[in-house]
């Protein structure tokens, strides 16, 4: 078996692997929800159960970025092959950037700011 073809084989079980996270994610999100309403029926479950789906999706996208680079840079390395990953590499970094505004409130950049509330920040009293 030739490298190329390992490689191409190798970058399709990444890509199954990352459809798989994100379809148990998914799964595992919404059995965590539901068990959550059934144990406390006031309990609020969309914030919570968006947080676990997004980083389900968002690791799902790393997998998937890594396969398209593997089959990309190290089966077929041809100028046009490069040019699509990029394409592609830039719209899923959008959507992992996005989620994750989504599901913190802040840029992946950015620092969490420590609150009044952080232990950490407290001064102690004398």
């Amino acid at each position: 078996m030739e490298i190329s073809s390992l490689l191409e084989h190798i970058g399709t079980v990444v890509d199954v692997v990352g459809v798989g996270v994100i379809v148990v994610g998914a799964l595992v999100a919404t059995w965590i929800a539901a068990t959550a309403r059934r144990r406390d029926p006031g309990a609020t479950v969309y914030e919570p159960y968006r947080r676990n789906l997004g980083r389900s999706i968002l690791l799902g996208l790393e997998f998937l970025v890594a396969a398209d680079i593997i089959k990309t840079v190290a089966v077929t390395p041809t100028f046009t092959s490069v040019g699509v990953l990029a394409i592609i590499v830039l719209i899923r970094t959008f959507l992992s950037w996005s989620l994750q505004l989504e599901i913190d409130g802040r840029w992946p950049w950015q620092r969490s700011r420590p609150g009044p509330e952080d232990p950490t920040t407290a001064t102690p009293a004398t």
